[in-house]
C-alpha cells in the first residue's frame, strides 16, 4: 500500500490483517468487513479498517465483561 493514498487492495489488506485473500473477499462480500468496490475490485480505506479493528476489540472486551459477570 502507498502511504499517501491510504487504500488497500484485497492482497494488501490480507497481508495487513494476516489473513488469506479469499477470506477477505468472503468477509467483504458478506458485509463483515468494511470496504467498497471500484468496478469489480474491492478496496479498503486504511482509516476505516483501523477503526473497524478497534471496534472489534471493544466488542470482544465488552463481551468478556458481560460473560464474567
Amino acid at each position: 500500500m502507498k502511504e499517501q493514498d491510504g487504500v488497500f487492495t484485497v492482497r494488501e489488506l490480507a497481508k495487513y490483517l494476516r489473513m488469506k485473500p479469499l477470506t477477505i473477499y468472503k468477509h467483504a462480500s458478506s458485509g463483515k468487513l468494511p470496504g467498497f468496490k471500484v468496478g469489480s475490485h474491492w478496496r479498503f480505506k486504511k482509516k476505516t479498517i483501523d477503526s473497524w479493528i478497534e471496534a472489534q476489540e471493544q466488542s470482544n472486551i465488552n463481551h468478556k465483561t458481560l460473560v464474567n459477570q
